[in-house]
């Protein structure tokens, strides 16, 4: 009886690999959000450090760590948000 219920048996085939799509594209979706949010803080703030090191103004990285942040925030809104 477990058996049957773990391999699936008594669904239609076609029904197996809907839930199996649906499951990849959720897990898709979910690590494409902290996969946004990590790289705009990463993309911003070393753009910010450059440039802080280049000028002399320290306060660029953090600037562009928050800029990053909020920048892939807003990217995700529109991606899942809407």
């Amino acid at each position: 009886m477990v058996r049957a219920a773990m391999s699936g048996e008594g669904r239609r085939p076609d029904e197996t690999w809907r839930d199996e799509a649906e499951q990849r594209r959720f897990a898709d979706e979910a690590w494409a959000i902290p996969s946004y949010i990590l790289s705009g803080m990463l993309a911003y703030g070393g753009i910010g450090w450059l440039l802080g090191k280049w000028l002399g103004i320290a306060a660029l990285f953090p600037i562009g760590l928050v800029f990053g942040l909020l920048f892939a925030m807003y990217l995700v809104y529109l991606r899942h948000g809407r």
